[in-house]
């Protein structure tokens, strides 16, 4: 079968998977969970070091999550924070949850101090669900939580708090007599950063659950025989839904890792007999860059899946490592549309296929850089790209009360509607901002460009300057903060430099380790800027744009650079020494 015949079996399948979801408005995934039981038993579903989960005994599992939230009066619509490390009964304890219509907000196990406040109080919780391994850092924000948060700790003691997986163990594991959520209702709340600020909460409906989990199982046309690997955090969507919702609906496993090992990598894949597994770029850098394995190519591995994937890592990644086939696409979790590149064309991130244009419309738009905003006409609409042309990409919404292609939005409604762009090319219309910068060359493939605005993608997390330049300000001594990505040879993304304005009490050495106490290690800053003024432009916003244009360039900087050292945690000055091993592509953030 050559490219285009199979790329149209992909879409077929997808959407023969999809079209009867809509007929259906009760049957949420908690209940395919259930089906899945009684269909598959004893088959494994899901695989981990600690523990293992039959198709029956996570449907067990979820049964007792569901039974402890009517024990605590859970009403539709309540909401649960969970914040634990992947493994099976991360999976079991949100499906359950969710299916006597509570909401869970997937924490990211990576946050400390007021970025992981700011995230508990944005959703309002009844309930916080804390492993025990994460306790401390939970610890030092419950104090401050804005409401009346009941927490509980899984897998061990401490702090003083309930432990929920023994208050399940005896509750019982029977099928509810209850009447479920529908489609329409929320299910989820995801963490984004979006473009600016601290990380807003997206809302993901029951409905955008079964259609990613059933569209993904289409794509990579997965089956019974299928094991995913799947080392992706489970907070995200992709690790957490679809990574894990594709292989399950089609009776296969999930190997779950807590997280990526180049090392182990190839031991886990060819042990377990993966068949598939999913990626972002970063990971797959990691791998092309990593020493050669004696099981690289000994793999039963038919397709990789992810998003991030650089054309010259794909070209290394495929090769060196035999993986018969990619499935690159692009999605967001808030977003209204998405890409699919099922032809595995070389760099892009996908299409759309003549045959959904109609459904999906998709457009790219000139965009003024400096402002983020679009350029629009003498009449006052958007103008869009030719061929080749950066812009940002936006998603038609639908007028209609459609499942399909809403933007269903974050907790904050200010923050919803920047997201949407009105009067686009017409009086009244409505499209969905990606914030995404991309281009589209003649046979309408999509390639990405750069992240619009102030957010930039690190190891594959999208990473705030705003939240950033907040928690370097707070530092003594620091009298002014610009926090920007810039491009680094050998790395996939951004990674974060600070431009600051310093009294003569800022101490370097202390600077370090007050991020590190603050920020995952994604976040932090891996260049320093010390300068005597930040320009500023007649609206008096620092020029970003500038600065990171300039970088940490030793020729175009003449203010003091710095970059940080990870093995001793300290600001090292950047020489010429340092500068050019960084721009041989020796620098491993």
């Amino acid at each position: 079968m050559n490219d285009r015949s199979a790329s149209a079996e992909a879409w077929r399948r997808a959407l023969e998977m999809t079209a009867p979801i809509v007929q259906h408005p009760s049957v949420t995934f908690p209940i395919v969970i259930d089906r899945l039981a009684d269909q598959f038993g004893d088959t494994r579903a899901l695989i981990s070091d600690q523990q293992s989960f039959s198709y029956r005994t996570l449907a067990d599992r979820t049964a007792r999550y569901a039974h402890w939230g009517l024990e605590q009066n859970l009403a539709p619509g309540d909401v649960v924070c969970l914040m634990m490390p992947n493994c099976p009964e991360y999976l079991a304890i949100w499906v359950g949850i969710t299916r006597i219509g509570g909401v869970v907000a997937l924490l990211n196990t990576n946050l400390v101090g007021d970025a992981l406040r700011h995230a508990i109080d944005i959703v309002a919780p009844r309930h916080v669900i804390v492993d025990a391994s994460l306790g401390n850092a939970f610890a030092a924000v419950q104090p401050r939580l804005a409401g009346s948060v009941r927490a509980w700790f899984h897998g061990g003691d401490g702090h003083g708090l309930p432990r929920i997986d023994r208050a399940v163990e005896s509750l019982g594991a029977a099928l509810l007599d209850h009447p479920p959520p529908t489609l329409r209702d929320r299910a989820l709340y995801i963490y984004t950063s979006g473009t600016t600020g601290l990380p807003k909460a997206a809302s993901v409906s029951h409905y955008r659950i079964m259609q990613w989990s059933h569209w993904f199982a289409g794509l990579i046309n997965a089956a019974p025989s299928d094991r995913m690997y799947n080392c992706l955090p489970m907070y995200h969507s992709v690790g957490g839904v679809v990574a894990v919702g594709a292989p399950l609906v089609a009776g296969g496993s999930v190997v779950i890792r807590d997280r990526f090992s180049a090392s182990r990598f190839w031991d886990d894949i060819t042990d377990h007999g993966c068949t598939l597994f999913q990626y972002i770029g970063e990971l797959c850098r990691y791998l092309v860059g990593s020493a050669p394995h004696p099981r690289e190519t000994q793999h039963q591995l038919r397709l990789a899946c992810g998003n991030g994937l650089r054309a010259d890592v794909w070209e290394k990644l495929q090769d060196r490592f035999r993986i018969p086939r990619i499935l690159e696409f692009y999605a967001a979790t808030e977003g209204s549309f998405s890409l699919y590149n099922c032809e595995g064309k070389l760099g892009a991130i996908g299409r759309i296929p003549p045959f959904l244009s109609h459904r999906q419309p998709v457009v790219l738009v000139k965009t003024d850089l400096d402002s983020g905003e679009p350029v629009r006409s003498a009449e006052g609409f958007c103008i869009r790209c030719a061929d080749d042309e950066p812009g940002e990409a936006i998603g038609k919404l639908p007028h209609t009360s459609s499942l399909a292609g809403q933007f269903e939005g974050y907790t904050d409604p200010a923050a919803s509607d920047r997201k949407i762009l009105r009067d686009v090319f017409a009086s009244g219309d409505a499209w969905y901002r990606a914030g995404d910068l991309m281009r589209r060359d003649h046979g309408g493939f999509f390639y990405f460009v750069d992240r619009l605005g102030d957010t930039f993608r690190c190891k594959g997390e999208n990473v705030s300057t705003t939240e950033i330049e907040e928690v370097v300000a707070a530092y003594p001594g620091v009298v002014e903060a610009v926090v920007y990505g810039v491009a680094v040879p050998g790395v996939d993304g951004r990674v974060g430099m600070a431009a600051i304005v310093a009294r003569p009490e800022f101490e370097l050495t202390g600077f370090a380790t007050h991020l590190a106490e603050r920020l995952p290690d994604y976040a932090r800053p891996l260049f320093l800027r010390l300068c005597s003024e930040i320009v500023i432009t007649g609206t008096f916003k620092p020029q970003k744009q500038a600065l990171a244009r300039a970088g940490y360039d030793l020729t175009a900087v003449t203010d003091a650079l710095f970059v940080y050292d990870r093995r001793l945690d300290v600001f090292k000055p950047l020489d010429a020494e340092l500068y050019q091993r960084i721009e041989r592509g020796e620098l491993r953030p």
